[in-house]
């Protein structure tokens, strides 16, 4: 009877590599006898013969290859260079090589690498054939050869372990493993044949070096921002990304391929079914950890994943993004986040959001179903797609907050902005959902006592209101609506709403009346705890005066346009003459909200109202507007010179701020630095001064968050 040592069973010969950060330290036995050299060969490692060629070193060159790679910023020991482009090694040997010398270099990644998969490359220096990646002599100097090597554009993507192997009679003489030979290899959105090519330089710089970002909050008619410290470059961030790839097991010669990259990274930052980076919650309980406001980067998060192996506590829609975005732009991919206002999440896989009232005219949140969310941050990767028809590749969603499964997965992406905008649904992945969330239809209905369903008003316009992302080389904002979606009624937009129907995206089709009464709300900005004044103004187009029996709504709402609390309902009555406006101010005071906020900085208010046979309707969302915090830097702006900042703030509220958390950071300045604060009292100001030293030269910032049970900004 026959015994074998594996203990591997499956549909593959032997395991699939997934790891590339835990592999074994011996790859190779030292020396390597040639399969043919027969059983003579001798011991399976001895020293060279005296006076055979040796390796006395090994140089990676950083001082020349990261500038060259746009890597320097990379706070890490080793060599990180892009595929797709040249880069320099020096190797010096015992003596002069002569001709008669052959040696090759060998790159390796992951556990078992194998040449046929691309985790096994050796790179050669003569007329003998080699891999797939290019070696030449740039230059010979003596004992030190200056090597060049090219790794193709397609290469595997992460960490590499670099030997020099000498033909040595009937095998090969290896140099030691070295640590600090590793080598990372990345994405290269320089490089024509790199999937990941974005030609313009500016956009280069932005989308995958700029290491801080601007992510926009808020609603379409009151558009906030929130600093975001990606930090890209800080130490532990591009192993805490190939750590992500080796959690969510994804084989090791998968890892060039961008597409089912960007698709694995979307499910594993967030936590819903593979224990992924962050755990998402959109309750006010954040006691099991952070809440979502008082993260100011990815940094934090992600070196507390790697060192616990544990999802970490909480994420909303703009954590996910801002982590999402490092995780792309550290691994060379270009990449942006997006703010969709006024985002449709339907629950029934269509193109209507079905908003339902009850007889009064009152919202009726019990049997509504479907959510519009004020804001809704993705990301966008610049990728070829060879897997789509011609003029769908550049742009593309990926989104990393938990919505629905996408083949088993919460994920969604890529999916082409170009195919969103034309309609055609057809293309993977998951191009109907974002359809839905920038062009769905608002059904307003009216339910009877009968539980009978009328349509009485349809809004085309209110979903997808504006599409931001902040701007190349600038902190502003930069609207791109346009790239997702043609003007509303334009003959282009009914041609890509119909075609999405094609393809199983139900949209309205509901026969109304012109409505000759129409009703709108606009409100200045208001501060948290001042009053606020709305401005309700109703349309009368008709030819009679019409006396309006309407109804105002008030609720603190999440910024999913989940109600956390309803706290006015008000009934007035308005006349309006033929072919007029009337105005009516509705005043809504500090003391009728203040009490139902919670953490929630958002009013929601809906007005109804009916005349004879007609209904109208009006939305309207007030992002409250927070204070201020004041931050001052001193000392002379140098590198490894140090400086100091002051963050400062004062309490304006009549009312105290409890358990307040203060935190700030800056890539390239300074790592994440929080302080507490048990109570901040009304009118009291605080003040902390920190010392920090800059790493890296050229622009730079420092964003600081304040947070609280009472305030969250």
């Amino acid at each position: 009877m026959s015994q074998s040592t594996s203990t591997y069973r499956g549909r593959y010969t032997e395991p699939v590599p997934t790891s590339n950060l835990s592999t074994l330290e011996e790859d190779f036995p030292e020396f390597e006898p040639f399969d043919d050299a027969g059983t003579e060969a001798g011991p399976r490692s001895h020293a060279p013969a005296a006076g055979a060629l040796s390796v006395q070193n090994i140089d990676m060159y950083q001082q020349v290859n990261k500038p060259n790679h746009f890597t320097s910023a990379y706070d890490i020991e080793n060599l990180v260079v892009r595929r797709g482009q040249e880069f320099v090694i020096r190797v010096t040997f015992s003596h002069p090589p002569t001709p008669e010398d052959d040696f090759q270099l060998e790159f390796l990644i992951g556990s078992d690498p194998s040449a046929n998969k691309g985790s096994l490359v050796v790179v050669t220096f003569g007329a003998r054939r080699g891999g797939p990646w290019s070696g030449r002599i740039m230059e010979n100097q003596g004992q030190t050869l200056v090597l060049g090597v090219t790794p193709t554009p397609d290469a595997i993507v992460g960490k590499f372990r670099t030997y020099v192997a000498i033909v040595a009679g009937s095998g090969l003489q290896r140099t030691k493993r070295d640590p600090q030979t590793d080598l990372y290899v990345l994405y290269n959105a320089w490089c024509p044949e790199d999937t990941v090519f974005l030609p313009d330089e500016a956009e280069r710089r932005e989308y995958v070096l700029n290491d801080y970002g601007v992510i926009y909050q808020g609603s379409a008619g009151s558009v906030a921002q929130r600093d975001w410290m990606y930090g890209q470059f800080e130490r532990g961030i591009l192993d805490a990304c190939i750590y992500i790839l080796d959690a969510s097991r994804m084989p090791i010669y998968n890892r060039g391929n961008v597409i089912k990259l960007v698709r694995r990274g979307s499910a594993m930052i967030n936590s819903q079914d593979d224990n992924g980076v962050l755990v998402g919650n959109w309750s006010d309980d954040y006691s099991m950890g952070k809440a979502p406001t008082s993260w100011t980067g990815s940094v934090k998060i992600l070196l507390q994943y790697v060192n616990t192996g544990v999802p970490v506590c909480y994420a909303q829609c703009w954590v996910f993004a801002g982590v999402f975005n490092t995780f792309l732009r550290c691994l060379g991919i270009p990449a942006r986040v997006i703010t969709n206002f006024s985002s449709a999440h339907d629950n029934t896989g269509n193109l209507k959001t079905d908003l339902i009232f009850k007889p009064d005219g009152t919202p009726d949140k019990r049997h509504t179903r479907d959510s519009i969310w004020n804001y809704h941050c993705w990301n966008e990767v610049y990728i070829v797609r060879p897997d789509l028809p011609p003029g769908f590749s550049g742009w593309q969603v990926v989104d990393a907050t938990p919505q629905e499964t996408s083949d088993g997965h919460f994920r969604c992406g890529p999916a082409s902005v170009a195919a969103i905008k034309e309609g055609l649904l057809c293309h993977p992945f998951d191009a109907g959902f974002v359809f839905a969330e920038v062009n769905s239809d608002v059904v307003f209905l009216k339910r009877d006592r009968y539980g009978t369903l009328t349509p009485f008003k349809v809004d085309k316009t209110h979903v997808g209101q504006a599409v931001y992302t902040k701007a190349v080389g600038s902190s502003s904002s930069m609207e791109i609506t346009h790239t997702y979606k043609y003007p509303e009624g334009s003959a282009e937009d009914s041609r890509s709403t119909s075609r999405a129907e094609e393809y199983g995206c139900e949209r309205d089709h509901s026969e109304l009346p012109d409505a000759q009464l129409s009703v709108t709300i606009t409100a200045n900005p208001c501060s948290l705890g001042q009053d606020l004044n709305l401005m309700v103004d109703f349309n009368n187009q008709g030819e009679l005066s019409r006396t309006v029996h309407a109804h105002l709504a008030g609720s603190v709402v999440f910024y999913t346009g989940v109600t956390a609390n309803h706290f006015k309902d008000q009934d007035f009555v308005v006349t309006v003459a033929a072919f007029q406006m009337e105005r009516v101010m509705l005043k809504i005071t500090a003391q009728e909200y203040m009490p139902h906020l919670g953490s929630q900085l958002c009013l929601h208010f809906v007005v109804t109202g009916q005349a004879d046979d007609q209904s109208v309707t009006a939305i309207k969302v007030i992002d409250l507007v927070t204070p201020k915090l004041t931050l001052e830097v001193s000392g002379q702006p140098q590198v490894n010179r140090e400086m100091f900042v002051t963050v400062s703030f004062t309490n304006p509220f009549s009312f105290p701020l409890e358990n307040v958390d203060l935190s700030m950071e800056g890539p390239g300045l300074m790592g994440d630095r929080t302080r507490h604060y048990s109570v901040i009292e009304p009118q009291a100001s605080i003040s902390w001064m920190e010392s920090f030293v800059p790493r890296l030269d050229g622009p730079r910032r420092i964003v600081a968050v304040m947070d609280s049970n009472t305030v969250r900004q």
